[in-house]
Parts: C-alpha cells; structure tokens; sequence
C-alpha cells in the first residue's frame, strides 16, 4: 500500500512538472469582469473585456496573438455616436501599460502627486479617466505585455513580419479591422493616441486604416511624439530644438540667470524658441565657418538660456548632446538629470564623464508600475497566465527603412475633412522635447492649409506628463475638449 502511494505521488509530481514546461499564451480568448468607479464626480459603470486576438496571415493562419484591454461603458444606452480610442505605447517594443495604468483608463498607480513610487505598491481609482466620454482599448503590439508570435504547423513567422515601421503599421491596421468587426463599432467615431515611439506608430496608422481598411479616424493623440524624422537624422535643425528643453530644464532646476529664472516658464520659453529658430539653426549650419564674433555670441546665448557654462559649450562646438547636458547640469551638486523626465535625479558612481550611468526616471517607473500591473490584471481583470508580462519586449532587429509616417498623417488628413491632430508634450522631457512635437507639427502640412486642425498643449513634467497629479487633470481634461471638438455632430465631410 505504501509503495502505491510512493508511486502515485510521484506520477503526480511529475505529471504536474511536465505540465508546467508549457507555458504558453492562449491564442483566442476574452475575460469579461464588470465595474463601477466615480469620474469627474460621477459614477460610471463599465465592462473590462482583456484576452488575446490573432494576428492573421494571408492565408488566414493565425501567426501571432496580441494582448489587448477594452473598457466598455456599460451604463449608457446604446449608442453609435460614442467614440472609441486606440491606445498604443511606444520604444518600439514597450507594452501598452503606461497609459493603461496612469493616463487614461480606469485606474492608476498609488503614486505620490509628483510621481514618485510609493510603498505599498498597487492602483487606485482614477477621478479624471476619460472613460466617461470614450470607450477605449489599449493594444499591446508583438512581445510586448502578453502578446507573443505563435506557432503555426510547428514554426514560428519569422520576427521580420512584425519588427519594422511599416510592418508593425500593416499588422495592427489589420488586427483592428478584425477587433472593431468583432466589438461591432464601425459605426463609433474612432480615435488614435500613441505616447513615443506610439506617435510613429499612429501617423502611419491614420493612412493605413484609412487607405487599406477603409476605416476612417475622427482624431489623433500625438503623447510625447518621437519624430525620427528629425532625432535620427541629426544636424542643425535636430540639435538646436533641444535648446528650449535644456532652458525649461535647467528653470526646474533653477540654474539660469535671475533674469530667466524670476519669469515664469511659460513666459519665459518664447524668448528661446525665437533664439532657436531664428540664430541658433543658422549659427550651427555655418559649423567651423561661424565667424569669432558670431560665435561667442552664440556660445553666450546657449549658456544664458542652458544653465550650462561657455567652457562646455566651447568644448562641444555649440552643439551640447542631450546625454552630456543631463550630466553636466548638476555636476557640482554631484547629481544627474532623468532623460524622458529631468526633475528626476540619479547619483553616479563618479561625476567625471560625458553621460550618467542610468535612467534615473525609466528606473523609478518601473519599480511602481511593473507590480502595479501585473497584479492589476490578475486581480481585478482576472485573466490568468504564467507568461511573463514584458513592460519591455524583444524586437529587435527593427526595420527604419521608408519612415514615411509624417507624410501618411498628411495625407490622411487631406483624404478626410473630419481629422484633428492633438499634440501633447512634457516641458522636461529630454528624448523627444516638447519643441521637436512643435516642429513636427509645423512640418506635416508644409501648405499650411490644415494648420487649424492641429492643437498643441503643454505640461509642467516629462514624457509621461500624466504623472504629475495636476498635468493629469488638464490632460485628461485637453482630450474630452478635443473629443468634442472632432464630433461631427452629422456634419458632412467635406472641403
């Protein structure tokens, strides 16, 4: 009897080890939990629905599965004219987590008003989502969060159809085609916000739905856009637009003359961007051939607006990189400054070099976000797996070639009378600045005749501007004003 048992229990073990070597992600399938919160002072009702959806071949094999989230008012009557949003994130290859659980949906982390992570971690309620307004589904592209290349007649596609500008446009136009067929939401007026990289992603996008699955966008949300167009070509244009950020910078930090520093930063601001535009980009086109005078000028001027010392300037030949600035601008405190957001410090194993040894901001997001969400959706979403969730995903190799996501906005734009652009951007943030999002924005439409059909609104914080407790009211509250001013309201579209 007793060696029975011996073997039963080992069978069991086993049994239960085997099983355990299989961790994979379900391919096709829904996890529908109801809810109520308060918003805006009013209480809403609300359906999660989060699983997975297949990316399709054209042989209609399934090849991939995405993970999404789709948030459903439920207290409303059925109506077509409710609008619903399309949420992606950036790197490329960062999950949708970061707007999911701070921004615009339901809930958000236990962060301090500023930001800052603190213990004990987990989510709350968030009173400014804009889930009263809009249904929204945050999408997590290939790798990132639970989404996963499957295997299909035992291979896997090659990670080539997925991890490219372009290719990662083609798939997700088609994934949506599939999911609002599904949700049955052709008729609701349709939106695309993309924080990052994700402001690549939804340019291309805009014309990709449109051209290719006939499926027409109202607006787009531009979240601390990064423009490649610009920060991977390099030269005048792209260096000089980092000067109003160094000065926004270095005003938080409050090393600029007294003059710049008593002004309020917003007053402050246009003063740099006129330097900019109008003697910095042609300073720096002129490279060793500036003349001595024009040239001291200059470096004076960058150190009056940067916060950084004419020596430094001197040794970068006027043209300071963003990683040495974050460096140099609290060296003599012994201090470094956050890349996405530069009211974040770090300290350095030594205050000598040319860039710090870490993302100050990236690694205090990720210590209050990465258990946020994965005991978010286990917990309140209820959907179960042991794949691990990826805050950052493998994709690389990524494909840059043919970056025609600017002119796809363009040309959206002029196929439908409908379409607004809304560009949303930290003063602090320092990888894609706020004056670069303008300079995109003045670049999309070079004639100028659609330049009524672009907002820009600015926030006191970085790349995640929504961080910060007050940049979440306003910006939360710029996209319900944005909302309605894209409603058609039975408008025709045309010229």
């Amino acid at each position: 009897m007793f060696k029975y048992k011996f073997l039963s229990l080992t069978f069991l073990f086993i049994s239960s080890f085997a099983f355990a070597q299989n961790r994979e992600i379900p391919i096709d399938t829904i996890v529908t939990t109801n809810h109520t919160t308060t918003i805006k002072g009013v209480k809403v009702a609300y359906q999660a629905q989060t699983g997975t959806q297949p990316v399709w071949n054209k042989e209609g094999k399934a090849i991939a599965t995405l993970y999404y989230t789709y948030y459903k008012r439920t207290d409303l009557k059925a109506n077509p004219s409710r609008p619903l949003i399309f949420s992606f994130n950036g790197g490329p290859g960062s999950a949708s987590v970061w707007m999911h659980l701070a921004y615009t949906g339901p809930k958000i982390l236990n962060i301090d008003s500023e930001g800052y992570p603190v213990q004990p971690y987990g989510y709350k309620s968030n009173p400014n989502s804009i889930l009263d307004v809009a249904d929204i589904v945050f999408i997590n592209p290939v790798n990132t969060g639970y989404s996963r290349i499957i295997e299909n007649d035992g291979k896997k596609e090659d990670g080539k159809t997925f991890f490219g500008i372009n290719e990662d446009i083609a798939y997700l136009a088609e994934w949506l085609n599939t999911f609002v067929s599904r949700k049955q939401r052709w008729e609701s007026p349709k939106y695309l916000i993309g924080e990052s990289y994700g402001g690549t992603r939804v340019m291309g996008l805009s014309a990709a739905l449109q051209e290719r699955q006939w499926m027409y966008i109202n607006g787009v949300i531009m979240v601390s856009p990064a423009d490649y167009k610009v920060i991977r070509v390099g030269g005048p244009v792209s260096s000089a637009l980092n000067l109003p950020y160094y000065a926004a910078a270095a005003w938080y930090h409050k090393k600029l003359d007294p003059k710049l520093q008593q002004q309020d930063l917003t007053e402050m601001l246009p003063e740099v961007e006129d330097f900019t535009i109008n003697e910095l980009i042609p300073a720096l086109a002129k490279g060793g051939f500036i003349s001595p005078n024009e040239k001291n000028e200059i470096i004076s001027k960058i150190s009056l607006y940067s916060g950084l010392s004419e020596k430094s300037i001197l040794q970068n030949n006027l043209d300071v990189p963003t990683a040495f600035f974050w460096k140099d601008l609290l060296r003599d405190e012994g201090k470094t400054i956050g890349r996405l957001d530069s009211r974040y410090l770090g300290i350095d194993r030594k205050d000598a070099g040319t860039r710090p040894d870490y993302s100050a901001e990236l690694t205090s997001w990720l210590h209050s976000f990465t258990p946020a969400i994965n005991h978010y959706i286990q917990k309140e979403l209820k959907f179960k797996t042991d794949i691990k969730y990826n805050m950052f995903g493998p994709v690389r190799p990524w494909n840059n070639d043919n970056d025609n996501t600017r002119e796809d906005l363009r040309r959206a734009m002029a196929e439908n009378p409908y379409m607004k652009v809304l560009f949303q951007s930290g003063y602090y943030d320092g990888a894609t600045t706020y004056f670069n999002a303008k300079y995109t924005m003045w670049q999309v439409d070079p004639s100028g005749k659609m330049k009524d059909r672009f907002y820009f609104e600015g926030y006191r914080s970085g790349h995640m501007m929504y961080l910060r407790n007050e940049d979440l009211i306003k910006a939360n509250e710029d996209i319900r004003t944005f909302i309605k001013n894209t409603a058609a309201n039975e408008k025709p579209a045309k010229y």
